[in-house]
């Protein structure tokens, strides 16, 4: 199960904090988040993968919110496949950095805005969304089954819901972790927590015991899970194929769609 407290905010000050300290870094390819700009085009392919299974055009016109936005990487790349995107997050400065990359391209102007405030701030606003992503995030925030809750609520009806994270394993720690910050420092060392990973199973159950799927073992019309696997090599992430043995034991990416009747 997932770990609960109750909490009026899943904002954790000093994550907000960490990641403010390196927000000037958002947009350096080759700096502290060169993973995820390598990622990003693999995480870009899987939401439109998803979303071609209902659309001829995926992503043009439809409204999505990205949670956790960071610098932009996502949000920028949803709103170039002609999403009306919204971008938010807990850290003024990854919000400003956001702003001011985004403002440089004009071709954004009327497809990508950017807010600074929480996800549990936007529910009193009634408003929801197509689409909703939340990449990287929930191994960060304070309550993770409040994160989802939140992010529930802010999903239309028959809307998508896209999740990256990390799960809890022994092999997600010595490559997040031992590897990335204490070895090769590719990341700011405390950046991970291994206790906040969540393994795909539950999330899986969670979204079962909501009534989001009919069983732990969902069809692929309701939920998939899909690993995200690094070459050294090449240093690129490639997307693992439907149920490839040991491919979500470290990172992978979470879809799932809210009933109707949700």
């Amino acid at each position: 199960m997932l770990p609960t407290r109750i909490l009026r905010s899943t904002v954790n000050a000093a994550e907000i904090a960490h990641f403010s300290r390196l927000s000037e870094h958002w947009w350096d390819e080759r700096g502290e988040f060169a993973f995820l700009h390598k990622m990003n085009p693999v995480r870009t392919q899987f939401i439109r993968e998803k979303l071609c299974n209902e659309f001829e055009t995926p992503l043009k016109g439809l409204n999505v919110l990205d949670v956790g936005c960071g610098g932009g990487l996502m949000s920028e790349s949803l709103a170039r496949l002609g999403a009306r995107t919204l971008g938010i997050d807990a850290s003024e400065q990854n919000i400003n950095i956001a702003r001011h990359h985004a403002g440089m391209d004009y071709k954004l102007r009327d497809t990508l805005t950017y807010q600074h405030t929480a996800a549990e701030t936007l529910l009193a606003a009634q408003k929801q969304y197509d689409v909703v992503c939340s990449m990287e995030v929930i191994e960060h925030v304070d309550n993770p089954t409040l994160f989802l809750e939140t992010l529930m609520s802010l999903v239309k009806p028959s809307g998508h819901l896209f999740l990256s994270t990390m799960a809890r394993t022994p092999l997600a720690y010595f490559l997040t972790i031992f590897m990335a910050e204490n070895v090769l420092r590719k990341v700011a060392p405390g950046t991970h927590h291994w206790s906040k990973y969540i393994n795909p199973e539950e999330l899986l159950d969670f979204f079962q015991e909501k009534g989001w799927t009919s069983s732990a073992k969902p069809t692929r019309t309701e939920a998939e899970v899909r690993g995200l696997i690094f070459n050294p090599l090449s240093s690129n992430w490639t997307l693992a194929g439907r149920d490839a043995f040991g491919s979500t034991s470290c990172n992978y990416m979470f879809w799932v769609r809210k009933p109707v009747n949700a």
